[in-house]
């Protein structure tokens, strides 16, 4: 017995828009035109999702290099810089885009104030694949700030027109502390008329920040290279709560539940529902006995899925890693 009575579930938690469309695009292209499907990088960034689409028929590749002449290519949801695109297109492959539109947005925004004639910073952390993608929508002039040091230390060619753009997917105090911080340090700098980061990503954190006072515990279901699920067990351990993220109910370890009470649970915006039940079973093994929903935006934004992948009957897959879900209590 840990002494874990009671979970609550954070709502909303787990996919989001996005990821939905990205993991149908696969879904359908797979059933559509049969394996392989290429896919360029993790569709999204969760092992049981890969590995899903791996036993489905996806192929996960870096390099392009690796894809066959004529093979179907699926762009990652975290999108691809103009050098990836082209590359694709010279090769001939047919291609289906699963970026976020949200991300497009961003690469839509960078695209149009460049040909006005403006340099960017960036707030995100380096290497991230969608950091990688918006900074690669241009060839010079886009400059990456990670934390506010950074941008002390930022030089552009000309502070008449530049703009600030965000990933997607960080903490929203911390990038708000970076924008601040650029525009102390560049008064005239234009800011997108609607914030970058994701409602998704708003709203997840916002819900870790309602449920931390309720909880003496969180876990959060995602995966390491998860950039919104990291960002949600940091806030919770900046708001004073233990807090530990796992992949799968396999890494929930019992000494994290003694002397718990209350255990907050949510999962990142990459994460099925399937898992959360997993690890939902896994901590009434362990002695909860109740599960409580807290209450919280209802998330209804669909993002339209690329044409050429609408399927007749006998091609809907009836086990789609989207409906694969299972009882939540």
């Amino acid at each position: 017995m840990t002494g874990a009575k009671e979970i609550i579930l954070a709502e909303p938690r787990g996919f989001c828009a996005g990821v939905d469309r990205a993991i149908e695009i696969v879904e359908r292209a797979l059933a559509k035109f049969g394996a392989p499907i290429y896919v360029r990088h993790e569709i999204v960034h969760n092992t049981y999702v890969v590995n899903d689409l791996k036993a489905k028929g996806a192929v996960f590749i870096e390099d392009l290099a690796d894809v066959p002449p004529g093979a179907t290519l699926v762009f990652s949801a975290h999108g691809v810089s103009k050098a990836v695109q082209q590359e694709a297109q010279a090769r001939g492959f047919s291609i289906f885009d699963a970026t976020c539109p949200l991300v497009t947005k961003v690469h839509v925004e960078v695209a149009k104030l460049a040909r006005e004639g403006y340099e960017f910073i960036m707030i995100g952390h380096k290497g991230h694949p969608e950091v990688e993608g918006t900074m690669g929508q241009l060839d010079r002039g886009i400059h990456l700030v990670e934390d506010v040091e950074d941008v002390a230390r930022v030089q552009p060619a000309q502070t008449e027109r530049l703009a600030v753009v965000t990933q997607t997917t960080l903490s929203v105090d911390d990038a708000a502390d970076i924008a601040a911080a650029v525009r102390q340090r560049f008064p005239k700098v234009r800011e997108p008329k609607q914030q970058d980061i994701c409602y998704a990503t708003q709203n997840r954190q916002d819900a870790i920040k309602i449920m931390s006072p309720q909880v003496d515990l969180m876990i959060v279901v995602g995966s390491p290279t998860s950039s919104n699920s990291n960002r949600l067990a940091e806030l919770a351990r900046k708001l004073g709560v233990e807090s530990h993220m796992v992949d799968s109910a396999d890494e929930l370890q019992p000494a994290w539940l003694e002397g718990k009470s209350r255990v907050g649970l949510t999962a990142g915006a990459s994460a099925p529902e399937i898992l959360v039940t997993e690890v939902i079973g896994r901590i009434k093994a362990l002695g909860a006995v109740s599960v409580r929903r807290m209450e919280g935006i209802e998330e209804t934004i669909k993002f339209p899925l690329p044409k050429g992948l609408r399927l007749d009957e006998s091609q809907v897959n009836p086990v789609s890693l989207l409906h694969a879900n299972g009882p939540q209590t």
